[in-house]
């Protein structure tokens, strides 16, 4: 593989306007294919199998007027006084002449008599309105009732699914990238290459996101999660090729040798590590959902064209940049120093006996050992505390995910700002919290009789979580009725998912189905927990699989798994602190404490996965790399380390970033998964790969690359060093020694 790569790369830097000149013809062409077939997102939350689905299916098919979407328009004075029903009049007239409007609800006043509530029925689906034109004839229809001084205000399902363009998010995101890109490479123009390469992938999966629109249901929030991870990638993995690239030139070497040299060996890794996120993602298929399975496609297309184009257009671009990527002192050297043959192979680590003379010679003629290597040597020292303060540290940040709720977003959990929070907030005061969240209990009149509707009402009114429940609704065939039930208290409080399992559990007649929003949310939320733990073993088997077959090292694979669970289980935690209590949630824009969005777990466990694995190769490849070249175990992990820590802290840093950026989205599932991210990558750079990681190879030593006979076997011949000639082959790693007897590492 490093052979067919650093071909690849060395071609790519020979030629660079051909390959710049193909990567704009097909951004063209995938984006003019999107624009003329391409399709809109659209969420689904259909779910077989579950009661809520049941009853919405019989609501659909006996009482077609109700089969599509709606909105609520709320309207109130904020002088408290009573709304003139000529005005309500006036907007309800206007509210029946907005397109695809089937009907408009008489004004329901509340009780102080200074709001009123208008439901407008559609005879479309939601998704028939592209972008904001449904909620836009909604502002138009009532811009004479705000002109008179009154707040209209809009939510229901059509308003809610509505996410209105940011691009806030991205461009602090790539504002925060690029400094930390000059800082890192020294010369502005490294810096924007690894942001071009990931625009580029990312314009690429765009376009594909669009076609896939056309034919399967992507949900309206996977381009932007897509983005977010593709543009986090995409820098870090341009960043790792042009260190590798700059690294090359500083030794001699030209560009287009150093091009070739750096795909052959960090153009591996980025394999490997793009490899391993894209496996990640098909765990989301196994969700029972296909809203879950959109994102894993979004994410999927966008991961992929910005790891070709970091393969690609980082050589190429490379190229053409010349020695400008160095530093101006460092080009000013290189101009007048010999360049070496392309294909060159890169300097190997001295074996573990010229380390020995090196060390024995005079201390002026050793190089100055870096801050990173100081500390992995530090680390290696006391490996045993090291390991024990990391795990405390990872377990106490993870420990509040014991006290995780889930729900999925609702306009309770969008910012005070928008629109539908505040129809939400008006609602709940005028009406009660649960009037923004009622029971539909479907009911079949052929198997349960009409007569025994009243009987049924009197029994809900009577429990103590019910606040009100309206007359049934029989349809013209009579052969369906709807009985709507208003909870004492809100969508997202546990009291109402009581309420719902109490209803189902003590046995509702035969026929009678309980649906709804809140009922259909519940049952997402059931199941998606459920289907967490039928992912997470899949992921991680895939995972490990993968690193064992292309590092032939099972303890480095399952170790790799072990660390990137502590780094999802503490991310998990940190979200759970934030976003649960008032202090972390006003920090982010929200009015209060929010349960986590169901959609979270699934979504940031498959994602995290991938991109914490991303780190592990890259540093594990550079030390295997050493190892192969010494045979050094412990060496090889100060060397490794020491070579990869300030890339690695660099490409960090950008993710934090960037995922932060994505804290101040409005929607509340890409909010969480901001921070979330943010806060794994984090603790995954510093506590995992530069405390836990080193700490635990010293303390395995040689055992770390550990591979039993039947295994090697069995697992192909993958190389992914550089160079055709075989690596040396370290000596064989001892049987275990006896208990008492000191292991040498």
């Amino acid at each position: 593989m490093s052979t067919l790569l650093g071909r690849l790369g060395g071609a790519a830097a020979a030629r660079p306007w051909r390959t710049i000149a193909a990567w704009a013809l097909l951004i063209v062409a995938v984006l003019g294919l999107a624009q003329a077939f391409g399709g809109e997102p659209r969420d689904n939350y259909r779910i077989p199998g579950t009661p809520s689905t049941a009853g919405m299916d019989l609501l659909n098919e006996r009482f077609p007027e109700t089969s599509g979407t709606s909105a609520r328009v709320v309207v109130h004075d904020r002088g408290g006084r009573a709304l003139p029903a000529e005005a309500l009049a006036a907007l309800r007239g206007k509210l029946a002449e907005v397109p695809h409007a089937l009907s408009v609800s008489e004004p329901i006043p509340s009780r102080a008599g200074d709001t009123a509530l208008l439901t407008v029925g559609y005879d479309v689906k939601v998704t028939a309105f592209k972008d904001a034109e449904g909620l836009d004839a909604l502002r138009a229809a009532a811009r004479a009732t705000t002109d008179a001084g009154y707040q209209v205000e809009f939510g229901g399902e059509l308003p809610e699914n509505f996410g209105a363009p940011n691009g806030m998010a991205e461009a602090i995101g790539m504002g925060a990238a690029l400094v930390i890109l000059v800082v890192a490479l020294g010369s502005v123009v490294a810096a924007g290459l690894p942001l071009l390469v990931a625009l580029a992938g990312i314009g690429v999966g765009t376009g594909l996101i669009t076609l896939l629109s056309a034919v399967t249901d992507i949900s309206g929030i996977a381009p932007t999660v897509a983005s977010m991870v593709g543009l986090g990638v995409g820098i870090d993995y341009a960043l790792l090729l042009v260190a590798r690239h700059v690294e090359g030139l500083r030794r001699g070497l030209d560009v287009r040798a150093a091009a070739a040299e750096a795909n052959a060996t960090a153009g591996s890794s980025v394999v490997v590590a793009g490899a391993t996120v894209l496996v990640s993602l098909f765990g989301l298929k196994l969700a029972g959902l296909s809203t879950y399975a959109s994102f894993g496609y979004a994410t999927f297309a966008t991961v992929g064209a910005v790891m070709l184009a970091a393969l690609t257009l980082v050589p190429a671009l490379a190229g053409l940049s010349g020695p400008r990527l160095l530093r101006r002192a460092e080009r000013r050297a290189h101009s007048a120093a010999p360049a070496a043959t392309v294909g060159a192979p890169p300097a190997a680590a001295p074996p573990a006996a010229a380390t020995a003379s090196v060390q024995a010679a005079p201390a002026q003629a050793a190089p100055a050992a870096t801050r990173t290597e100081r500390w992995a040597r530090l680390v290696g020292r006391r490996p045993v505390v090291a390991t024990v303060l990391s795990l405390v540290v990872l377990l106490g940040l993870a420990a509040p995910v014991l006290g995780m709720r889930t729900w999925p977003q609702d306009a309770g959990s969008q910012a005070s700002g928008n629109t539908t929070r505040k129809a939400y907030d008006l609602v709940a005061e005028a009406y009660g919290p649960g009037a923004n969240g009622p029971l539909l209990l479907a009911v079949d009149l052929d198997r349960l009789p009409r007569s025994e509707l009243p009987a049924l009402e009197q029994e809900l009114t009577a429990d103590p979580g019910v606040a009100a429940v309206q007359p049934a609704l029989v349809n013209a065939a009579g052969d369906a009725a709807v009985v709507s039930v208003q909870p004492r208290t809100g969508p997202q409080d546990e009291a109402t998912a009581k309420l719902l399992k109490r209803l189902r559990a003590d046995g509702l007649p035969a026929g009678v189905q309980v649906t709804g929003q809140v009922a259909a949310f519940s049952d997402i939320s059931d199941r998606l927990a459920q289907r967490l733990w039928v992912v997470v073993p899949f992921v991680v088997v895939l995972s490990l699989v993968l690193l064992t077959v292309l590092f032939r090292a099972p303890v480095v694979a399952v170790k790799a798994a072990a660390m990137n669970l502590l780094s999802v289980a503490a991310a998990y935690g940190v979200m759970t602190a934030v976003f649960q209590h008032d202090a972390g949630a006003k920090l982010l824009g929200l009015p209060h404490a929010v349960p986590v969005s169901s959609w979270v777990p699934i979504l940031m466990f498959t994602i995290l996965f991938g991109l914490s694995m991303d780190y592990e190769v890259f540093l594990l490849s550079r030390v295997r790399e050493d190892w192969l070249a010494t045979g050094d175990a412990r060496g090889s992990v100060v060397r490794g380390l020491s070579s990869t820590g300030r890339v690695i802290s660099s490409a960090a840093a950008i993710m934090v970033a960037v995922f932060t950026g994505f804290a101040i989205d409005p929607d509340i599932t890409v909010k969480m998964i901001g921070v979330g991210m943010a806060v794994a990558v984090l603790v995954d750079a510093t506590v995992v790969r530069m405390v836990l990681v080193p700490a635990t190879m010293t303390l395995l030593g040689r055992h770390n690359w550990w591979l039993p006979r039947w295994l090697d076997r069995l697992l192909p011949q993958l190389r992914i060093e550089h160079g055709d000639a075989p690596a040396p082959v370290p000596a064989p790693v001892p049987a275990p020694a006896p208990a008492g007897q000191p292991v040498e590492v």
